[in-house]
């Protein structure tokens, strides 16, 4: 296995104190008590990252928004709804050494939650104002304070992949982009497979076919503790 020398080093990684934040799943952005603006993620892929490196011994924080994810208890998963309550978490979670931005954060939300439920015969005629939501990948990434040692940031889009995540990665400042197509159907949201291109600030692109989520997460967790440990003599 290509994990197989961190597996053999867990106890190592474990004694270095190598700690991480994953965020995963969807955020819901509420109109109302009942309606909400989010998006199709299951919080699969950030969940198999954070077991991938609880498994060779980092220690893990899974900050997730709603998920069907039954999730184990080997590692600490803390459960948010919106945006601001994941970026709340975050900051409660930094500093750490890595954090994996794998949430598909709403980009937008309400302007005014309503306290009651917005009946039909007066939404007929109601434009819906949209502000912007926090933006935690950005938040992450330009912390001087607390700014992790590695930040990878994920780029889900339906059209020109590489070039929106290239532009991406400049402009939020991370270590590497995680890009995937979300619009084709065997693959990304919502489902067990996954294909990405990992891509670096230097803009070299590692494909990544078409696996199960949880391969895809051993591949991505590889390549951090590559970037992570790469002046490291202790470990071979």
């Amino acid at each position: 296995s290509f994990l197989k020398n961190y597996f053999e080093n867990k106890n190592l990684l474990r004694k270095k104190g190598i700690s991480a934040l994953v965020t995963t799943g969807p955020t819901r952005e509420y109109l109302d008590p009942i309606r909400y603006i989010s998006n199709e993620s299951s919080g699969k892929q950030g969940y198999e990252i954070a077991m991938a490196l609880s498994k060779v011994g980092v220690k893990t924080i899974l900050i997730t928004g709603p998920s069907k994810i039954n999730f184990s208890k080997d590692i600490k998963v803390e459960k948010i709804t919106s945006a601001e309550e994941m970026l709340k978490r975050v900051k409660e979670a930094l500093p750490v050494d890595i954090a994996i931005c794998a949430a598909a954060v709403s980009d937008f939300r309400p302007a005014i939650k309503k306290n009651n439920k917005l009946k039909r015969h007066l939404a007929n005629s109601a434009i819906l104002k949209l502000e912007k939501s926090p933006d935690i990948l950005e938040y992450i990434s330009k912390n001087n304070k607390n700014r992790p040692k590695i930040v990878v940031g994920f780029s889900a889009e339906t059209e020109n992949l590489i070039e929106n995540s290239l532009s991406k990665i400049k402009k939020k400042y991370c270590d590497f982009i995680i890009a995937n197509d979300v619009s084709k159907k065997n693959s990304g949201f919502n489902v067990d497979y996954n294909q990405v291109s990992i891509i670096d600030k230097k803009g070299q692109i590692n494909k990544i076919s078409r696996n199960k989520k949880s391969f895809i997460a051993q591949k991505v967790v590889k390549k951090i503790l590559d970037e992570l440990l790469l002046d490291d003599k202790n470990i071979n």
